[in-house]
């Protein structure tokens, strides 16, 4: 939904730029608008559904408790790494009352030919979480990657989800009642990765990137797709 009357966070984009292999937790928060979770949030998230899906596993058979590779076994929901399943994040936004939908849902149809119907998107492939989101009427790439949230405007959206799509990423969207402002202050050192810009700040940081010659890079095994910075 989009909210009326001021806009959201006196009118500032939250983004947080890439830190170590954080990558979910950004995505978490960049859909939130704010820094409401650290990466110690997200991994006691992992670890509760961890130890919830052991109990049913353990309640269908019984002979899993005694079996070695199942208590040795590794969590599905965190990586060594730093990696986050969509089950953390799911649940990391139902505490907002949002609910994550996969793009290619029955209930998402919709969505599929008309992107703008929608407030957020969550994209993901392999390793890497980012989030497109609508923030005050305009929509924002908050990948962490970037330096600045990138502005999209209306058409480009549509053509930047499809190329996603094509190029074998999962995208998912948002829906519930967002945050409207970001009850954490912004000066708290807890945060060192999070920034409040301006629209003009960051137009204006894509810019300098635009004169430098530098490239957006989104990598995969199997492709190197570029978005050169609008």
């Amino acid at each position: 939904m989009d909210f009326g009357g001021s806009p959201s966070n006196g009118g500032l984009l939250y983004h947080e730029v890439q830190e170590s292999k954080l990558c979910a937790v950004h995505c978490v928060n960049t859909v939130l608008q704010g820094p409401f979770f650290t990466e110690l949030d997200l991994a006691a998230l992992a670890s509760d559904l961890d130890h919830k899906e052991r109990e049913v596993i353990v309640s269908h058979d019984q002979d899993a408790l005694s079996s070695h590779d199942f208590l040795s076994e590794d969590s599905h929901n965190v990586s060594m790494d730093g990696d986050f399943s969509i089950q953390v994040l799911e649940r990391a936004l139902e505490v907002w009352d949002l609910k994550v939908i996969p793009l290619d849902s029955p209930v998402a149809e919709p969505s599929k030919h008309d992107p703008e119907l929608e407030n957020a998107y969550i994209c993901h492939l392999q390793n890497h979480w980012f989030c497109i989101r609508k923030v005050n009427g305009e929509w924002y790439n908050f990948n962490s990657l970037y330096a600045a949230p990138e502005h999209l405007t209306r058409f480009y959206l549509s053509a930047y989800l499809d190329t996603l799509k094509s190029s074998g990423w999962s995208i998912f969207l948002v829906r519930g009642n967002f945050p409207k402002d970001c009850p954490v202050s912004s000066s708290d050192p807890s945060y060192g990765f999070g920034q409040w810009l301006t629209p003009d700040d960051a137009k204006g940081i894509t810019n300098s990137c635009n004169e430098s010659g530098v490239t957006q890079r989104i990598e995969s095994p199997h492709r190197i797709i570029q978005y050169k910075m609008l």
